[in-house]
């Protein structure tokens, strides 16, 4: 038996993705989730989750994390790839990644949604000078400025209000009567006395410069056009709901005209072997505790058939040994003490990582007398104890100041940061650091060779900010290419301490890639569409 063989494979990290994981897991069968970008999904971009049952209030990255801490101590296995297709024939179903093939009885499609585009003009061109889909990665590059939200359901209503916590104002534009969400998330918006609420409101255009600069919106009703205009830029933040990621199943028969899965009440499709879970598929409310509530539904239900086709092949998937304590409904103490800047579970991370880093890597701190540069040396310093594979050096260098750089064997790697490498950006460091020691994170064979073809000298700068949830994706797939190829150079910014960059390439969304100083492209990015940028 293929040591890839599984009993389901869950196409999807996010909360659907993870709950299935959890259920089928804890029912003992050998189950792995794969996704492509983030593990938790969408909901990693909520600052803030309110209405999930038993749970207060918590940040939609830790409710996320949470789960797939839970899946992983029941026993799921985790793969970050893509996959390209998958074959449903037969009893053991294919599933085709860009890091080779996996064998199962059956999939879960839970690959969720991503934002929908409204189409109106101007709004490709100005995406990340301007027009953004992403309250939480953005909002901060509007203080002080105009904002215009563009939508009606539960998320413009919730980012309109957080959005006020930078802009001097927000206009949520409706083309319904209405809100379509809840009244009482509707009421926090109408309530707030820096947002004003237009209905049956679309936008026409937007247009500007180098930045947003123009938005024209008409009443739909009457067919009266309004103009704002303001020279020094504004936002347009667009909640028009999500594209569901069916395309690999496009070819299925099993999608209705808006390209959601079709299930029937068990999340089964018409194919047999083949479920469903979350924002994919057909349903009148998209939010966090439904997506849960059909992934449990698929697991239970894809429980029946995986049993089936154990007896009807003989086949046996081998489980992996779960965690101790897992589903004892508690943490130790030790998971949640501090110690110093590192919580327990952080070194118990790191450590995990130091154990596999094949080469010793030098630290070189640039550092001038700046509360920044402070703060980094003593960052990289408390880094530098915990091992003896890292070194820091100091150096003294108002020019370069802030800013660490990653050697390995007395050459410098390409790899930088400049500022503090903290919040989300702390775990793309430390993959930064063991990319560059070595092993280094698995690619697959046609991936590494299309990383060591590149011959040209390629200079990459990643503008980023370290409240970004989608910034981390971008900076480690460049920085694994520069990795394995001297002619990578990959530079990573705090854009927040770098107000020159934020002006020289008119950032107003991250993450932002610039690539040789004239290409700038905006969002998040594997490291497929990195190389493909590259080689243009």
């Amino acid at each position: 038996m293929s040591k890839n063989m599984y009993d389901a494979v869950i196409v999807g990290g996010g909360p659907a993705g993870l709950t299935a994981a959890i259920y089928l897991a804890r029912a003992y069968y050998r189950v792995l989730v794969i996704e492509k970008e983030k593990f938790g999904g969408q909901i990693t971009l909520t600052a803030e989750v309110v209405n999930y049952p038993g749970i207060e209030h918590i940040s939609g990255a830790k409710l996320g994390e949470q789960m797939r801490k839970q899946a992983q101590n029941f026993g799921a296995e985790f793969l970050l790839a893509t996959v390209n297709s998958i074959d449903m024939d037969g009893d053991i179903k294919k599933v085709h990644t860009s890091k080779g093939d996996i064998e199962c009885f059956g999939v879960i499609l839970a690959t969720g949604a991503s934002p929908r585009m409204i189409g109106f003009e101007g709004e490709a061109k100005f995406k990340g000078h301007g027009v953004a889909y992403c309250a939480t990665c953005d909002g901060e590059f509007f203080k002080g400025k105009e904002v215009f939200v563009v939508g009606g359901g539960f998320a413009a209503a919730e980012e309109s209000v957080f959005l006020t916590k930078y802009a001097k104002h927000v206009t949520i534009l409706i083309r319904e009567p209405d809100f379509t969400c809840a009244k009482t998330t509707a009421q926090h918006a109408y309530d707030n006395e820096k947002i004003t609420v237009l209905t049956h409101t679309e936008v026409v255009k937007v247009e500007g410069g180098d930045v947003l600069e123009r938005i024209v919106y008409k009443n739909n009703q009457t067919g009266k056009e309004e103009v704002f205009e303001d020279k020094d830029g504004f936002g347009v933040f667009v909640f028009a709901g999500y594209e569901p990621a069916t395309s690999i199943v496009k070819d299925f028969g099993i999608l209705d005209e808006r390209g959601h899965v079709i299930t029937d009440a068990s999340k089964k499709t018409a194919i047999e072997g083949l479920y469903a879970a979350g924002d994919v598929c057909i349903k009148p409310l998209r939010q966090v505790v439904t997506t849960v509530g059909d992934a449990g539904i698929a697991a239970t239900e894809l429980e029946k058939y995986i049993a089936a086709m154990e007896k009807k092949t003989g086949i046996k998937p081998i489980v992996p040994i779960r965690q101790s304590g897992a589903g004892k409904g508690s943490l130790p103490k030790e998971e949640v003490k501090e110690e110093g800047l590192f919580s327990s579970d952080m070194l118990a991370q790191l450590n995990t990582v130091f154990g596999k880093m094949e080469k010793n890597i030098l630290l070189k701190v640039y550092v001038k007398d700046d509360d920044v540069s402070k703060e980094l040396l003593s960052y990289m310093n408390e880094l530098g104890k915990l091992t003896d594979k890292i070194s820091v050096k100091e150096v003294h260098d108002e020019t370069k100041a802030p800013v660490v750089e990653i050697y390995k064997d007395g050459e410098y790697s390409g790899l930088a940061f400049h500022g503090v490498p903290g919040g989300h950006e702390f775990t793309s460091f430390i993959l930064g650091i063991y990319n560059v020691s070595g092993p280094g994170q698995g690619l697959s064979d046609d991936i590494r060779e299309k990383i060591l073809k590149i011959k040209d000298k390629v200079s990459f700068k990643i503008l980023v900010s370290l409240s970004c949830t989608m910034c981390p994706d971008l900076v480690v797939a460049v920085q694994r290419i520069a990795s394995l190829n001297k002619n990578i150079d990959a530079q990573v910014y705090d854009i927040n301490h770098f107000g020159d960059l934020r002006e020289k390439y008119h950032v107003m969304s991250v993450p932002c890639m610039v690539i040789n100083e004239d290409k700038v492209l905006f969002g998040k990015k594997n490291i497929e569409e990195v190389l493909d940028y590259i080689n243009k």
